[in-house]
């Protein structure tokens, strides 16, 4: 940090679902200029070597910023957003948590699928194509807008480049 304790600092525009677009462009700007948004993307990792040298140290000033995201965060984004968040204790395992549970499931259907269609090229694109309509409509309504942004593009993303867009 520099010096000055800024960690009630807060975000003039809030996120509301549907600004998602500007709003995200504004946290990823306040949190480039404090040197955090690797707290976001993951860059920024946890300590987990105990043996490192000042571990606990390290491990003590990463849990201190990772909060102060947090708190950023929450304090830029509407209350029914903040208590979705609520659950997570870093910024990128809720995105991570939601695509798990979607990639299980998506691998439990593929097994019931024949040798053919897993060989068939269109029969897969169609399939990835419907895996991210599935993920985009599964994800909480406040993010309509940037459900509609994503399904809009031509040609579709992939379902995993998009969960590194929501990640990011």
């Amino acid at each position: 940090m520099n010096g000055k304790d800024d960690s009630l600092q807060s975000i003039s525009t809030r996120l509301d679902g549907k600004n998602y677009t500007y709003s995200s462009y504004i946290m990823k700007n306040f949190l480039r200029g404090k040197n955090m948004w690797g707290y976001v993307t993951g860059t920024k990792a946890k300590p987990s070597v105990p043996q490192t040298e000042n571990y606990y140290m390290l491990l003590d000033a990463w849990e201190t910023d990772n909060s102060e995201v947090i708190t950023w965060i929450n304090n830029s984004v509407t209350q029914s957003i903040g208590m979705q968040l609520a659950k997570y204790d870093t910024s990128k395992e809720g995105i991570q948590d939601f695509y798990a549970a979607m990639s299980d499931l998506w691998d439990q259907l593929a097994l019931t699928e024949s040798k053919e269609l897993k060989d068939f090229e269109p029969y897969i694109a169609r399939r990835e194509e419907q895996r991210l309509v599935q993920f985009l409509m599964a994800l909480r309504s406040d993010l309509k807008a940037l459900r509609g942004t994503i399904l809009h593009r031509s040609p579709l993303p992939s379902v995993d480049s998009v969960v590194h867009e929501l990640i990011a």
